[in-house]
């Protein structure tokens, strides 16, 4: 694998677990152009890793990330227009479209302060995890500013319009308990118990069928922008491919398994896993 030097990447931190690490601490893990360069690196990396089959990805120290570097990316590049719209370009892409529609379940484990552009990280994730002692805020209109780039969008996806606007109109800050409580994290644990939750459940998905993870996250995305019927068109197009591509294991092996009364689905897998 490609060494970085804003992020750090851990292999088998659990099986069939990477844990890619935000790792700027002294600037609370914010995204500067090099960060946003290394994480579009990074993940198409990843996207192709067999043994990569959940990503998680956290800070380093006390931070989750602080959002933007406003000096690097937004003082520094201001009378240089091509290198800004480059660094702009690739924090949207990233963010907004390779996380989202990454073939493998991603989990955002929220560690500390998780500011303004940040948001966009765990709302394109999977699943969210926080310790309840995080840090949230949408500092931006304290500024002057409006979150901007594809936060709002993610508030929208994530949140309801007066909770977002609550907090996008005054820079409250709110923690993990509150996170979960908005829906924009699953649940909150304390801080000292994070990492061993959030791995166990990267375990527990990790150890089911490939094919299948990728066709969940793949038919929930898309179709909750489909209108019905394209819907389960699509639909039935993927199940039809998750069976070629299994060699009908799940019909033949499982529901088979299942019938002769060797395993119950509803209350886990079968110990192969697959």
């Amino acid at each position: 694998m490609t060494q970085y030097e804003t992020i750090r990447i851990e292999h088998d931190a659990a099986p069939g677990v990477t844990v890619l690490t935000f790792d700027r601490p002294d600037q609370r893990n914010a995204m500067n152009p090099r960060l946003h360069e290394e994480m579009t690196a990074a993940l198409d990396e990843l996207w192709y890793d067999d043994a990569t089959r959940v990503l998680v990805l956290t800070g380093e120290g006390k931070a989750f990330c602080a959002g933007m570097d406003l000096k690097q990316s937004f003082l520094d590049l201001a009378d240089k227009p091509k290198e800004y719209d480059r660094m702009l370009r690739q924090a949207l892409e990233w963010r907004g479209r390779t996380l989202r529609l990454f073939p493998k379940p991603t989990i955002a484990m929220v560690n500390g302060y998780c500011f303004g552009g940040a948001f966009s990280i765990v709302e394109s994730c999977d699943l969210a995890v926080a310790a309840e002692s995080a840090t949230f805020g949408l500092s931006e209109i304290n500024f002057g500013m409006f979150p901007a780039g594809c936060v709002s969008k993610s508030l929208g996806n994530a949140i309801d319009r007066k909770t977002s606007l609550l907090y996008a109109l005054t820079g409250r800050p709110f923690d993990g308990h509150r996170a979960a409580e908005i829906g924009l994290v699953n649940y909150a644990v304390p801080a000292g118990e994070l990492r061993k939750n959030v791995l166990e459940l990267a375990a527990e998905i990790a150890c089911r069928n490939p094919e299948a993870l990728r066709a969940t996250k793949e038919v929930y995305v898309h179709s909750v922008q489909m209108e019905w019927d394209a819907a389960m068109s699509y639909s039935s197009a993927r199940e039809r491919q998750v069976s070629l591509a299994q060699n009908n294991a799940w019909l033949d092996g499982h529901l088979t398994a299942f019938a002769n009364g060797e395993y119950k689905p509803g209350l886990g897998a079968r110990q192969s896993g697959e």
